[in-house]
């Protein structure tokens, strides 16, 4: 500023408070990189780091690895606690995620209940999977939220540069392959990306259109299976089973596009079909004899399902006490003030329910508390080799119809194919049996003929004795017969025996021991014999390796 006569006589200026523009644009630029809820990096800056990841290998040949994360059962916890419960969740779960990986990579949230991890610097397949392992054990932990528990779990997915992509989308598309496979197995593991999987999720998808396309045709058909009483061998009730014939690919197992149709949501679709369907046919059949339905998960805690069950009894005519309702442990995995809920609203209606696979899942006996169960269905897993020496299967169907017993409940054993099963889970008490041993599933047709006299009666038919799971195999391995040592083939092994060629002249009920290497030794005797095979049955059974393969105990 200057006088008159042009002399200095100091500055005048002017300000502007631009502090809430500069915090506004320093929250924009957060918001930008970060997630809100969390606080990990976004969907994305996890995409420009793993893009400058990519381009220092390409420049340096560095490796890196990437990490997806789904947790599995989040959204029954999200939609039966509520989203501020799930919120909750995410945070604690971020929090797990970070104090693993720690300095080796960058978590981020890809946004709902999906994460990512970023590994500079990690090829080695080895310390992936314990990472992954130690994230897979971590997540799975309880969570108390409000007060209340919670249990998830986290399927991983992992990829690995250069050998699975050099490029952000293609590794990204490799990893949540990776993932899919991990969650398609049965959850709470991790995988890692391989070529083959590329081609499997090829057919997967191809199959969910097709089944997409089967449903709007009404292409899916119920069967029935038998529930029979052992002792007279009359049926009391029967189980809807999915079928699904194609006309190009034939006939596609449940076990192939159940899993595609939960992961689609269109199981809704299919489980009230289902419902609706078995309530009609079972209207044909005589009062005494009830009609058994199997309920997944999403389908029991999505909101209106008790209105559909309902609904599906006054359509049909159907006495609400012929229904059985086939419930798996899955559906305890969420809040269990809202699963009891809905039981007392089922029970109310005057249905029956049925804990089915009992013993596979996260069992607790809490859960026979909180179902208001009427019968309990002791998974084939337990009746599979029920009857092979040293096998403690016996004891635990046992105990399964003492406490149900106990508690007023039936019996069912399932998967029964061999008549000395039958005879085990009979002399087991038992209340019904189900399986090949009486009956494959049936079409309803074939249900009304076997009720025209107003009752049915399936006699049992199957193998005297249950054969044991056999691998196909072909390699050197030694027999021990008194002092002398033997080079043999063998050709199939199962965990109660094996066939072995190679040797002569060996006679029925000589006394061996099988070399399987690596110390394994199993005391066996030939059970039969023809000119230079036999066939061995071994006097403890093993057990699996965990790789599809059979060890000694």
């Amino acid at each position: 500023m200057l006088d008159a006569n042009s002399n200095f006589q100091g500055y005048r200026g002017s300000a502007v408070d631009i502090s809430a523009q500069y915090a506004y644009e320093t929250q924009v630029a957060r918001q930008s990189q970060v997630d809100e809820l969390t606080g990990l990096a976004n969907r994305r800056k996890l995409g420009e780091r793993l893009t400058a990841m990519l381009a220092a290998f390409r420049a340096s040949r560095r490796s890196c690895a990437l990490m997806m994360l789904d947790l599995d059962r989040f959204k029954q916890v999200n939609d039966t606690m509520g989203h501020p419960a799930g919120d909750e969740l995410l945070k604690q779960v971020a929090q797990r995620l970070s104090s693993i990986v720690k300095d080796a990579g960058e978590v981020g949230r890809l946004g709902g209940d999906e994460f990512q991890v970023l590994l500079p610097d990690m090829d080695d397949r080895g310390s992936l999977g314990e990472l992954a392992n130690r994230i897979v054990q971590s997540i799975s932990q309880p969570y108390q939220i409000n007060g209340r528990r919670a249990i998830i779990g986290t399927s991983v997915g992992i990829a690995i540069a250069p050998y699975d992509g050099l490029e952000t989308d293609e590794l990204t598309r490799a990893a949540d392959m990776a993932l899919y496979s991990a969650k398609e197995t049965r959850g709470g593991t991790f995988c890692f990306f391989t070529s083959e999987l590329r081609d499997a999720a090829s057919k997967t998808a191809l199959l969910g259109d097709k089944l997409r396309d089967a449903v709007d045709r009404d292409d899916l058909k119920l069967a029935y299976q038998p529930l029979v009483d052992p002792e007279t061998n009359e049926v009391k009730c029967f189980e809807a089973l999915l079928r699904w014939h194609d006309e190009e690919a034939g006939d596609i197992s449940p076990a192939q596009f159940i899993p595609v149709a939960e992961n689609d949501d269109l199981i809704i679709r299919i489980g009230e079909m289902a419902l609706k369907q078995a309530c009609m046919d079972a209207l044909a059949w005589p009062e005494t004899i009830r009609v058994a339905v199997n309920v997944s998960a999403k389908q029991f805690i999505r909101p209106g399902y008790r209105k559909a069950v309902a609904a599906a009894l006054q359509a049909s005519g159907l006495a609400p006490g012929r229904l059985e309702l086939e419930i798996t442990e899955s559906v305890f995995v969420g809040d269990l003030e809202t699963v009891d809920a809905i039981f007392r609203d089922l029970k109310k209606l005057g249905v029956r329910l049925a804990l089915d696979d009992f013993g596979t899942g996260y069992s607790s006996l809490g859960y026979l508390k909180h179902g208001h169960f009427d019968k309990i269905k002791i998974d084939q897993s337990f009746v599979r080799g029920c009857t092979e020496n040293g096998d403690i299967n016996p004891a635990i169907i046992a105990a399964i119809v003492a406490l149900a017993k106990a508690l007023g409940m039936e019996t069912v054993a399932e998967g029964v194919e061999a008549m000395d099963e039958l005879q085990l889970v009979r002399e087991r008490g038992a209340d019904l049996v189900q399986g090949y041993i009486f009956s494959r599933p049936i079409t309803q047709e074939q249900v009304l003929k076997e009720l025209a006299g107003g009752t049915a009666h399936f006699r049992p038919s199957g193998p005297p004795r249950h054969r044991a799971e056999r691998i196909t195999i072909f390699r050197k391995v030694g027999l021990i017969h008194e002092d002398h040592y033997y080079d043999v083939i063998l050709r199939n092994l199962s965990k109660t025996g094996a066939r072995i060629t190679g040797l002569a002249g060996v006679p029925v009920g000589t006394d061996v021991v099988l070399d399987l290497g690596h110390g394994q030794l199993v005391v066996s005797k030939v059970a039969n014999a023809s000119e230079n095979s036999q066939g061995l049955q071994f006097e403890t059974t093993l057990i699996g390796d965990g790789s599809g393969g059979f060890m000694t105990r």
